[in-house]
């Protein structure tokens, strides 16, 4: 989780200074079942405010002018010699070299249609505010069963909140319990083999993609069919329950597939996606993508045990095949379900859907909008703006922009890979080598405007 790319002790560093300056004997948030720790994120936002800020100071050491212009960059024009002309405020402009559009991640979703209705909360975070707005006796249902839902749970845990909690989602399909870590060293699905490819101009099959992984697992003494099967199992009617205390049972088991392909998908994912054909890239977003979010964001085993407490206890009821959700003509909502049963009752309902993949937020809309009629940008069917690969510079009818790049959400139609730090830190790697290496205007040490939008 390292911010410096190339540097996988960094964020350790930071943290192990933060320990000393604290005066601590023993490291803080440690998972006591698997020995890993875990960082809340107000913690983990601390280290990634310091770190920009050392980052600034670093660049105005070495002679860079750096502004931070704290307002909205509300639309972007081609100016002459290749540089982009950004509008911000009330009519301000500024023109630049090199413009990374870094505009963070969209809206969270809205599956049943419940925003502006009384009782319901759009967007969990802060938690701090959103909890504070709910009664401790109150029936609460958390919509979204991915980490966001489960982060909501824990709090509602930790404010002693006594009220029945649901975690409802279509799916059922939780985090997977990150397990005890084995270190393994990947040999044939790596990043250097796709980007071979690429740079051959091929394309490459998901039975390909399939294959090398089974010669990952087969190098490695592992049983390639049983991870096989437990990607399948998160498409069929498991209970979660149950599903969730098998998982739990597994955190030391001495197999090593699970880790391998958690290690291998956000580490290669970014090199394998672009090389799919189209085809398959739809097979597999509609078979695999909850199975994907499962076992590349999984959830500590503390938390799992926190949750099959509340579950055992009677607080907690994780619901799977939502088909509903409505508001009751008393008050609070009904939830119901495929098999029929009557409708579950919440009394508070709390978003935690995702955004959808490739979303803009509502302040970047503007933004896009001029981007695209400028010629500047072309928007994605999956969402976002068309990147490319290798550099994430921006494409229109396939050509691409030097000087113009995405990075995060807003290039996920193209990319996919681009939720979690890791694959941020690799992107925003490749975009810096793309202007040293000559793209766009020249560099020089001359500004680097910072703009929010």
């Amino acid at each position: 989780m390292s911010v410096r790319f190339g540097d996988p002790e960094h964020f350790p560093g930071w943290l192990a200074a933060r320990d000393a300056v604290l005066g601590m004997a023993e490291p803080d948030f440690v998972d006591p079942i698997n020995g890993l720790r875990f960082i809340p994120r107000a913690t983990y936002g601390a280290y990634l405010e310091q770190s920009a800020r050392e980052a600034v100071a670093r660049l105005r050491k070495k002679g860079w002018r750096v502004d931070v212009v704290p307002e909205q960059v509300t639309a972007a024009e081609p100016a002459p010699g290749g540089r982009v002309r950004l509008f911000h405020g009330d009519g301000e402009s500024l023109t630049v070299d090199h413009t990374v559009l870094c505009v963070g991640r969209g809206r969270p979703g809205d599956p049943y249609g419940l925003t502006g209705r009384d009782g319901y909360l759009p967007d969990a975070y802060p938690l701090a505010r959103t909890l504070g707005e709910i009664g401790a006796d109150a029936d609460v249902g958390v919509i979204g069963a991915g980490l966001t839902g489960v982060d909501i749970v824990l709090s509602l845990l930790a404010r002693g909140h006594r009220g029945r909690v649901l975690l409802a989602s279509r799916s059922g399909v939780l985090p997977r319990v990150r397990q005890t870590a084995r270190p393994h060293t990947l040999k044939h699905f790596t990043a250097d083999w796709f980007r071979g490819a690429a740079r051959r101009g091929e394309t490459v099959t998901l039975g390909q993609v399939v294959d090398l992984m089974r010669a990952e697992f087969a190098d490695a003494g592992e049983d390639f069919t049983a991870v096989a099967r437990e990607i399948t199992a998160a498409a069929e009617a498991e209970d979660p329950v149950k599903r969730l205390r098998r998982h739990l049972s597994e955190v030391d088991s001495p197999d090593r597939g699970l880790r391998i392909l958690q290690q291998a998908v956000p580490a290669t994912g970014p090199d394998v996606w672009p090389l799919l054909p189209e085809a398959d890239r739809r097979q597999l977003l509609r078979d695999h993508y909850r199975s994907m979010m499962s076992l590349c964001c999984p959830m500590p085993a503390t938390t799992a045990t926190a949750l099959l407490g509340m579950v055992d206890s009677g607080q907690l009821r994780i619901v799977s095949d939502v088909r509903a959700v409505e508001p009751r003509p008393g008050g609070g909502f009904a939830l119901r379900t495929g098999d029929g049963a009557p409708p579950l009752r919440a009394d508070r309902l709390i978003n935690a859907v995702n955004p959808a993949p490739g979303g803009l937020p509502a302040r970047a809309q503007s933004l896009v909008t001029s981007l695209v009629s400028e010629g500047l940008a072309e928007l994605h069917p999956r969402g976002g703006v068309v990147t490319e690969r290798a550099t994430s510079r921006l494409l229109t009818g396939g050509r691409a922009h030097p000087g113009l790049y995405a990075l995060g959400d807003l290039a996920a139609g193209s990319l996919f890979f681009t939720f979690g730090l890791p694959s941020i830190v690799d992107r925003a790697h490749d975009i810096v080598q793309a202007i040293r290496a000559g793209d766009g205007p020249p560099l020089s040490v001359t500004e680097n405007a910072v703009l929010s939008a």
